[in-house]
């Protein structure tokens, strides 16, 4: 059997909560919980947004209001009152500027439940929001992985391990790229951190730095919305021909400052206030229900735009059997095509038709028909345009009829989370395996009805949540369609699956003992999860700590040894 890329923790902020423990799906799925569940949940988010944990009805309503997409409440900005330059001619002829202030067209985001202060967990020292919630979503992912870093990096050598991770946007508020831009019109100076720090890689840098005190491989491809697919791809291959055995690979994405919500606007990608009021007949006085400004495959009018920052630790089947870690699915494979010839940068093209496609073919490889037809749901890109929803819905329908399947379960993330981006797939990735934890496939709640437009021979486009049996159910396929032609498709294996693929590859004692060894593991997961609720845990992070110089290392024409590893770099 090949290596698996088997994923063993996750972890992460969006706007539906903290990721780990599956508290962020539980949110999305909150109305299909049991009470206990739902609890249980309102209690995760109680402890992100800095509240107590009183539970009484009001509690719960604003806990409830105050997370997935929603009006602005979240920002260090007032969205009626940005900012600008004005333009205007004085007596003498002469062009000026006079401060002035407008209310934004959007009025509506993916962001982070309200009081999420990322900053004021570790010193975060002017560091830009993006970073800022990498850092957080880094060390969530290490604490659900329910064995200290310390110890499980020394089982390793120093160069088998890696960290793909970044932004599509780079970090463009004013601790990044942003401040660097506005200083002179400002009146200010510009910091030494600015242009450094904006950069798109940094999220896999600052992990490096600050968080792992990582030594091996790192770097961040680039691919608009499909970002993350692009690292998840460069992780999988790192696994699969065994350079390394442990990678951590995500994204970081803190979109939700004025300029780029109006340079998505102006593109006329974004809904704004006044198109969700068209799209509910409402009058000009009348607010909108911005809860449902993202509406997949539903009437609709342009994308929410969202922060989230989201990681995954991805090993070797063997690593991961020897240390008992848990196992939460495995990466199957992922494809990336372009367009071709563009009439606009922005405009889809066929590349999508190639990805899924191959996708399909691979997938059903692996897992077999029947797994391809009856047992297998998409998490489409599904960003909320008209256009989108169109082209998207064709390629599945289109190639749904190619395999022979009939009421493909369609769905998609965005539509609670609003589109993030870079982290848009891990996203959907998070969402995945919480299906395959709590039997509910999310379902578009916020389309009321599935628009004209969209295809839908072969598809079963849920616009409500979706029971299923999990253990009949174990493949997932997660679309990104990105600006530029930037296409990716990847699938997913169920953790029951894979576990049963395991057992058959370790032998009977050796799943017997992997099974042994997990129970500690997922203890650990476990009071790492009470320890966060109760307040009594924070972010993982190192400054000035352990820094290397030359001399902690020790060379021969074989080998290079380094202070504090266990295991050489083999030359």
């Amino acid at each position: 059997m090949r290596k698996l890329a088997v994923i063993t923790a996750f972890g992460g902020i969006n706007a539906a909560g903290r990721s780990s423990g599956h508290h962020a799906f539980r949110r999305v799925v909150f109305d299909a919980l049991q009470a206990e569940q739902q609890q249980q949940t309102l209690n995760a988010l109680a402890q992100v947004m800095n509240l107590p944990h009183n539970g009484d009805q009001q509690w719960r309503d604003h806990i409830l209001n105050s997370t997935l997409i929603r009006a602005w409440d979240n920002v260090g900005w007032d969205a009626n009152a940005v900012p600008f330059h004005q333009p205007f001619t004085d007596e003498n002829d002469q062009q000026c500027w006079r401060l002035s202030h407008k209310r934004l067209a959007v009025q509506s985001a993916g962001q982070t439940p309200k009081g999420f202060d990322p900053a004021a967990l570790y010193p975060s020292r002017h560091h830009p929001r993006g970073l800022q919630l990498a850092v957080y979503a880094a060390s969530d992912a290490l604490g659900q992985l329910g064995m200290d870093w310390d110890t499980l990096r020394n089982t390793l050598k120093p160069d088998q391990i890696a960290v793909y991770a970044g932004s599509a946007m780079g970090q463009l508020d004013f601790d990044g790229h942003g401040g660097m831009t506005q200083s002179a019109l400002l009146g200010k100076r510009v910091s030494s951190k600015q242009c450094a720090l904006g950069l798109s890689e940094m999220p896999a840098d600052f992990i490096n730095a600050y968080v792992l005190g990582n030594v091996g491989s790192t770097g961040s491809m680039v691919g608009a919305c499909a970002t993350f697919l692009y690292n998840l791809k460069a992780a999988l291959d790192d696994i699969q021909t065994g350079r390394r055995r442990l990678v951590i690979v995500g994204n970081s994405e803190a979109p939700l400052i004025p300029e780029v919500v109006e340079g998505y606007s102006a593109m006329t990608a974004l809904v704004t206030e006044q198109k969700l009021r068209e799209l509910d007949s409402l009058s000009d006085e009348q607010t909108p229900d911005y809860r449902r400004a993202s509406r997949p495959f539903g009437y609709n009018g342009g994308f929410t735009i969202a922060e989230s920052g989201q990681f995954f630790v991805l090993c070797d089947d063997e690593l991961a059997v020897e240390l008992g870690l848990s196992i939460y699915g495995a990466v199957g494979d992922v494809f990336i095509n372009a367009d071709g010839h563009k009439k606009s940068i922005s405009n889809p093209g066929i590349g999508n038709y190639l990805t899924m496609g191959k996708a399909m073919g691979e997938a059903r490889r692996w897992l077999g028909e029947n797994a391809l037809k009856k047992g297998s749901f998409v998490h489409a890109h599904g960003s909320s345009t008209p256009a989108n929803r169109t082209t998207e819905s064709q390629i599945f329908s289109q190639l749904a009829q190619a395999f022979g399947i009939s009421h493909w379960p369609i769905t998609a993330a965005k539509a609670h989370l609003g589109h993030s981006i870079a982290a848009a797939s891990a996203d959907q990735l998070l969402m995945t395996l919480g299906t395959w934890a709590h039997d509910i496939i999310p379902g578009i709640t916020t389309s009321s009805e599935i628009a004209a437009d969209v295809h839908q021979q072969g598809l079963n486009i849920l616009l409500q949540h979706q029971p299923v049996n999990a253990a009949k159910m174990p493949l997932a396929f997660i679309n990104a369609k990105g600006f530029g032609g930037n296409n990716a498709s990847g699938f997913i294996v169920s953790p029951q699956q894979t576990e049963q693929w395991l057992a058959q590859k370790h032998g009977a004692q050796g799943w017997k003992d992997y099974q042994s060894r997990n129970e500690y593991i997922r203890q650990q997961a476990q009071d790492y999860d009470e320890q966060v609720i109760r307040g009594e845990h924070k972010p993982r992070y190192i400054f000035g700590d352990n820094v290397l110089e030359p001399e902690d290392l020790e060379i021969t024409d074989m080998e290079i040894r380094i202070n504090g590893w266990n295991n050489a770099v083999e030359l």
